[in-house]
């Protein structure tokens, strides 16, 4: 559900980025004042899982497109709105500038769409309050879980629809877009639903006692679980590193819906100074487009290798990706603990 910038006038684009931008700044302000150290390391993990996850593109039969875990949700419910939004922010700029996943231009609407919405408002409107006090055992949990999941995405859907509509540069008809999107988003969104629960119900076995899901960084007496960190990185790093090989290759549900109406998975982008300047950025900037080593010619290496085959390329990017990741969202965890004067804590315990 990367938007490129060819969906987008410079006047949306810039408009996302400063509703993002506010938002990242809010959501960071808000995480100092609680003081949520211990959730920080999780924070990081879990970003660098999103990252890995991501990449893994999975067909959507009979259609010819494929679709990947979000994950908006997902980490909503592990760390809360604002921790999450900050996971998903970072994502998102590293796949943006490293790997020329989404356009500059569309970065800050990529955020909204596969960010805010999960985490502002469809985790705190949706989810939590249908969800309620119920346990992660019962079946009501287990269905609001999928089901805001599914909500999710269609939303997000539904957001690159607006955004490219209200952009007015890309000559694709609203009704027909809509009907191509949300259809194919809604299968891609039961996948996701479905790989949210099954996340969810493997890291509650992982707590003591079986714990209520609330919160998966500090436990109840506020120690971290060393254990949970390193599973999730693990699990994060074979993906990347491994599992990314087997990406679906047809194009994702974004990409066959443009497809359907314009007969071209892409967009030619638009030949004024601020698409041309940013596309020119990202290309110097982004070392691996595509998650791939670049050629001499400029061209992408690995060429029509067989599904499955090992891709030192992508391994690579699924390990670098998600390292960058989970710095990232460390050092952002430093700079609020450094700015709000609060003492490090020792390993085992939040101060």
């Amino acid at each position: 559900m990367h938007m490129s910038d060819a969906l987008l006038s410079a006047e949306i684009g810039a408009g996302f980025w400063l509703a993002s931008g506010t938002a990242i700044a809010v959501s960071a302000r808000k995480l100092q004042a609680t003081q949520q150290e211990a959730a920080v390391p999780m924070m990081g993990v879990m970003g660098a899982f999103i990252f890995a996850a991501q990449m893994i593109n999975f067909t959507i039969p009979g259609t010819g497109s494929s679709g990947h875990l979000a994950g908006g949700m997902l980490i909503s419910i592990l760390l809360g709105s604002h921790a999450a939004f900050l996971g998903m922010a970072s994502v998102l700029v590293v796949q943006a500038f490293f790997f020329a996943d989404g356009g500059l231009l569309a970065l800050g609407a990529n955020i909204f769409n596969m960010g805010v919405i999960p985490c502002y408002l469809v985790f705190p409107l949706i989810f939590r309050p249908f969800a309620g006090a119920s346990s992660a055992t019962s079946l009501r949990w287990r269905m609001m879980v999928f089901c805001s999941a599914i909500l999710a995405v269609q939303l997000g859907a539904l957001g690159v629809v607006l955004e490219t509509r209200l952009s007015g540069i890309a000559e694709l008809p609203l009704t027909a877009f809509l009907l191509a999107m949300q259809p194919i988003h809604l299968a891609i969104g039961v996948v996701e639903g479905l790989v949210t629960v099954t996340v969810l119900q493997f890291l509650r076995q992982a707590r003591p006692n079986g714990e209520k899901i609330a919160s998966f960084a500090p436990t109840g007496n506020g120690t971290l679980r060393p254990r949970m960190l390193m599973a999730v990185g693990a699990v994060a790093l074979l993906t990347g590193v491994v599992v990314s090989w087997f990406a679906s290759t047809h194009p994702d549900g974004l990409e066959w819906s443009i497809a359907r109406l314009t007969g071209e998975s892409e967009l030619g982008k638009p030949a004024d100074g601020a698409h041309q300047t940013l596309a020119q950025l990202q290309e110097r900037i982004a070392p691996m487009p595509d998650y791939a080593f670049k050629k001499m010619d400029g061209q992408l290496g690995r060429g029509d290798a067989p599904w499955g085959t090992p891709d030192a390329g992508k391994s690579l990017a699924g390990l670098v990706g998600g390292l960058l990741t989970l710095v990232l969202l460390l050092g952002v965890g430093w700079m609020l603990r450094r700015r709000s004067g609060t003492p490090t804590p020792p390993s085992s315990s939040m101060s």
